[in-house]
């Protein structure tokens, strides 16, 4: 069954804003059970985790459950999706990320939109990036090639585990990114450090494209029967 495209934007809408509310909403909860940086960061993580299968198992039939411009860059280098339809589908994920975190502060009683004042940059945390992404597009590259009705158990399970083994808390969204820069809570980063992570983001898109389209080309070698 294909979809057309005003359907396919809405759902990358919604999944993203669903998406985004979840990190940021989680992240409000957590700090405000607990003083334990630690645990707050375990209860950012696992909810994050599960709503990634969630969406990408009810949306991904729609749209293919992108949530993600630098997922939607990957099969754009791959000549999966036009670039038009690219730009359709970022805009709809950045503008479902920034109503994902003005329903999150709408269900906690805070500031509609906030400006965050949470440090994140510098060399490692940008590198993290780079690292996060590029494991994200390569796990639904070969999800797709190997494992395709295991991709949302996939992803969900690869970020949460680059939750904690990237110094970043693993964003790999430049849309994630847009939408928690409006939020003064636990899961913010500052407008000003958000080209340092979108730049990373892409750069990790790109190198899993290049990387992963050589080890998933399949070559065969034709078997030769030495002379007697």
């Amino acid at each position: 069954m294909t979809f057309d495209l005003p359907r396919r934007l809405t759902a990358e809408a919604l999944g993203t804003a669903l998406l985004v509310c979840t990190v940021v909403g989680s992240g409000i909860m957590a700090e405000t059970l607990t003083d334990d940086v630690a645990l707050a960061l375990l209860g950012n993580t696992l909810p994050t985790g599960a709503i990634l299968v969630v969406l990408i198992t009810l949306l991904g039939p729609i749209s293919g459950a992108h949530f993600n411009p630098a997922v939607t860059l990957a099969f754009a280098l791959r000549r999966e999706i036009s670039p038009q339809q690219a730009a359709a589908y970022t805009g709809a994920q950045i503008a479902g990320g920034v109503i994902g975190t003005i329903m999150a502060h709408g269900m906690f009683d805070q500031s509609l939109l906030q400006v965050s004042q949470t440090v994140r940059t510098g060399g490692p945390q940008w590198f993290a990036e780079v690292v996060a992404t590029f494991g994200l597009v390569g796990t639904i590259l070969a999800g797709l090639r190997f494992r395709e009705p295991a991709i949302p158990w996939l992803v969900g399970l690869y970020i949460t585990a680059a939750y904690w083994f990237t110094a970043s808390t693993s964003f790999a969204n430049p849309a994630v990114a847009i939408g928690r820069a409006f939020t003064d809570t636990f899961s913010g980063i500052r407008p000003m450090d958000l080209p340092g992570f979108i730049l990373a983001q892409g750069v990790g898109s790109v190198i899993a494209v290049l990387l992963f389209g050589w080890l998933l080309r399949a070559r065969y070698e034709a078997e030769t029967t030495p002379a007697e």
